[in-house]
């Protein structure tokens, strides 16, 4: 009996299928609803300018601007569990600069670790506390290469972003009204009202949503948020939904805008679906993409 048993097991292990050289393709995060995510690859510009970086800090590593930089062009690139990396060295020498973990918990919030994003942020937020507010340079530039956004503004924004994709609407609000108050810009204005605007309508408050909406006009001089403008037009009954349009993560941000109108407005059939569509966007590092998942996740599953 022992021989005819091991007979078969040298048969059985003879027959197995060879193994594969080939590596194993590792997700750069895993959704909300279990798929696993892929980076699509970048241009040849971009890795340009990612090499650039990466020559740059490789000259200096203890030199803070080129360890962001580096951060930066890492995610923009698309691996984003290294850019966490990156930044995590960087706390490690400076462990008081709010910047890197207003770019690390960003990148969290990439890869769907909420909880990791909220305490970077709310770090960031207490070292801020009475410093002096500052232009955030943009690594993809927009149109007019013009920044839109402080290095406050963003920290709240994204502290309120977290707390959104947590569901916390209380936190959430907190996040973005303090975001609001950190710019008068146009761009910080429409983008910032657009979240605060929803939340306000999720929580009920009716009339603290429609008075964000008093400032917002058809003629603001928008430089890169139009998504967020074009929305809080749609919100005010200034443009209808078919008119709303975007490419991209502006499309996404769009068709979430749209999403959740339908969903506080009572309609969850319509939202559903329209949020089940986003789900074949290939952007899926984009916010929209990330709240619609998120409600999926927690409304619909």
């Amino acid at each position: 009996m022992k021989t005819t048993v091991f007979l078969l097991f040298v048969f059985v292990v003879g027959c197995a299928a060879p193994s594969s050289d080939a590596p194993v393709a590792v997700p750069d995060a895993m959704s909300l609803l279990g798929d696993s995510l892929y980076s699509a690859e970048p241009s040849d510009a971009l890795l340009a300018r990612y090499n650039e970086s990466k020559l740059a800090f490789e000259a200096d590593s203890t030199n803070i601007e080129n360890l962001i930089w580096y951060g930066r062009f890492t995610a923009y690139i698309g691996d984003y569990a290294q850019a966490i990396k990156i930044y995590s060295d960087g706390i490690s020498l400076s462990p008081n600069d709010a910047r890197l973990y207003r770019h690390r918990g960003h990148r969290y919030i990439t890869i769907r670790k909420f909880d990791e994003a909220i305490k970077d942020f709310e770090t960031a937020a207490k070292l801020i506390e009475g410093q002096p507010n500052e232009i955030e340079p943009d690594g993809m530039p927009n149109a007019q290469n013009i920044p839109v956004s402080t290095l406050h503004g963003n920290i709240w924004y994204h502290l309120g972003l977290a707390y959104y994709l947590k569901h916390d609407l209380p936190n959430a609000l907190r996040g973005f009204s303090n975001g609001l108050a950190t710019s008068a810009n146009a761009d910080n204005v429409v983008s910032t009202s657009h979240w605060l605007y929803m939340i306000h309508r999720r929580m009920g408050h009716l009339k603290e949503a429609d008075q964000l909406l008093d400032g917002i006009t058809a003629d603001m001089e928008i430089i890169e948020n139009t998504a967020y403008h074009q929305l809080d037009l749609f919100y005010k009954g200034e443009v209808s939904e078919d008119q709303l349009k975007g490419e991209g993560p502006a499309n996404d941000a769009i068709l979430y805008g749209i999403g959740n109108w339908h969903f506080y407005n009572g309609n969850t059939q319509i939202a559903n679906q329209k949020w089940r569509e986003m789900m074949e966007s290939p952007s899926w590092a984009s916010f929209g993409y990330i709240a619609a998942e998120s409600d999926l996740a927690h409304l619909f599953q």
